[in-house]
């Protein structure tokens, strides 16, 4: 037991997402008659979901700090509609194309955020106006037509990468990607060896370093397999090199960055991380823009591959994108979420659909699944808090903390009295101390002494 203890780098239980991951996986390629690992079904797998996992790597940031964004669909409709407009009509290049959807997404972020953190509207309702909103406006300026996009921008949402180079008998540019990953799991363990000594930690086995690397390895090298090995002018999609890029970026900023640190220290306390200096208003507003950005990029990849910006598209997004994050284990309560979580939640839902339509499921049917499947995560998640254990990201979490040696952001103790409405912001470093006083109407309000 304590070998598979660290063979999976703490408690098996945090991985118990993946492993039921694996098992639809195993399952479907037997129910399908071996349908579903194959090279144009797991392509279709990657291009079809891609904006979902996209919305999700968001979705979870929103969610830790105890919001939701229920917006994500229209405005990742009206930012298409726009962009296929401004190449269409105005001549745009498709990268020119491609900065003015983040703008917009950035402009309808800040709006949106500046509600959340400045007014003091839920993210719910602001984001509830904004998915009426914006899903108007999508219709209003495309005047419920489709709009076509040029062939250089279908790369975007459904391109792959190019070959090159001698005749290897798969994709070359597949290859390379495959041996890069494969050498960054080397690299990684002997980094965590070094960082595990540097504490004066005992680092794990060899046995255990080398069992669980040549497990990883494995599922590397059959997928490089897999992709670059199939019909002729395909290879890994470029939708899978963007999710890619984005999970590496996000989980290094939620989990190494200052920046991150103030997300989960807002989500698990608001008052205690106020008091610890952490501005709520400036996390609050910068993380509906990501969403907001985040949604626009998502959008962009949806009309590439679809060849078209339509009245229809984005719908039901946001409750795939929510579904996803609590599939991977993010708490309703906030403070608790993993990049890693959602993006595996999201291919749980992924294969789900993509298994019970190759089993000649019905749309009806597979809904009712997906809707059972989510709640029975979070009903697993909830009866586990309840019984004192730490729920799936939790391990996830800790596995993180111990990997790489991140101390968490430590809670201020808060005066009594203060309640979470109390709160808005720290005061600045060498400011007079700050005090709990009650006004005459009864609200809890802070005042500084001035020495």
């Amino acid at each position: 037991m304590k070998s598979l203890k660290g063979l999976f780098s703490g408690d098996a239980r945090q991985f118990s997402m993946l492993f039921a991951l694996v098992a639809l996986i195993l399952f479907f390629q037997i129910a399908t008659g071996g349908k579903v690992l194959t090279s144009s079904n797991m392509i279709n797998l990657i291009n079809g979901n891609s904006y979902v996992l996209i919305l999700a790597i968001g979705m979870v940031m929103v969610i830790v700090v105890g919001h939701i964004d229920l917006s994500v669909g229209s405005v990742a409709a009206v930012v298409g509609i726009i962009v296929a407009l401004a190449m269409r009509d105005w001549s745009f290049p498709w990268w020119a194309g491609l900065l003015l959807g983040l703008a917009v997404g950035a402009v309808i972020g800040a709006w949106q955020g500046w509600w959340v953190a400045y007014v003091g509207v839920p993210g719910f309702i602001s984001t509830l106006a904004g998915m009426m909103f914006f899903r108007g406006l999508n219709q209003y300026i495309g005047k419920s037509n489709s709009i076509p996009v040029p062939d250089q921008f279908e790369t975007l949402g459904g391109g792959f990468l190019p070959e090159w180079g001698p005749n290897t008998g798969m994709n070359n540019s597949t290859l390379l990607l495959g041996v890069l990953a494969v050498a960054y799991i080397v690299y990684r363990e002997f980094q965590l060896r070094k960082r595990a000594k540097r504490v004066d930690s005992q680092p794990a086995s060899w046995t255990v370093v080398i069992v669980r690397s040549a497990v990883i390895i494995a599922v590397i090298v059959y997928a490089t397999y897999l992709y670059g090995t199939g019909r002729v002018g395909t290879s890994f999609p470029i939708p899978g090199v963007l999710l890619a890029v984005l999970v590496i970026g996000y989980t290094i900023l939620t989990q190494r960055t200052v920046f991150g640190r103030h997300v989960y220290a807002v989500g698990g306390n608001k008052s205690a991380a106020a008091l610890s200096g952490v501005s709520t208003k400036r996390t609050y507003f910068f993380v509906m823009m990501n969403m907001s950005v985040l949604a626009a990029l998502a959008g962009m990849v949806f009309i590439g591959r679809s060849t078209a910006s339509g009245p229809f598209d984005g719908t039901n997004w946001e409750l795939d994108a929510i579904a996803a994050v609590f599939i991977g284990g993010a708490a309703v309560s906030g403070g608790i979420g993993t990049v890693g979580g959602s993006i595996i939640g999201g291919f749980v839902m992924a294969t789900l659909n993509n298994g019970l339509q190759l089993m000649g499921v019905g749309s009806d049917r597979t809904q009712m699944i997906k809707g059972l499947v989510l709640l029975l995560a979070v009903a697993f998640d909830v009866y586990s808090k309840q019984q004192g254990k730490p729920s799936i990201t939790g391990y996830l979490v800790n596995g993180l903390k111990r990997q790489f040696n991140v101390t968490p952001v430590e809670p201020a103790v808060v005066p009594a009295g203060v309640g979470n409405e109390a709160v808005t912001d720290a005061p600045a470093v060498g400011a007079a101390p700050v005090t709990a006083t009650t006004h005459p109407t009864g609200d809890a309000r802070t005042e500084r002494e001035d020495k």
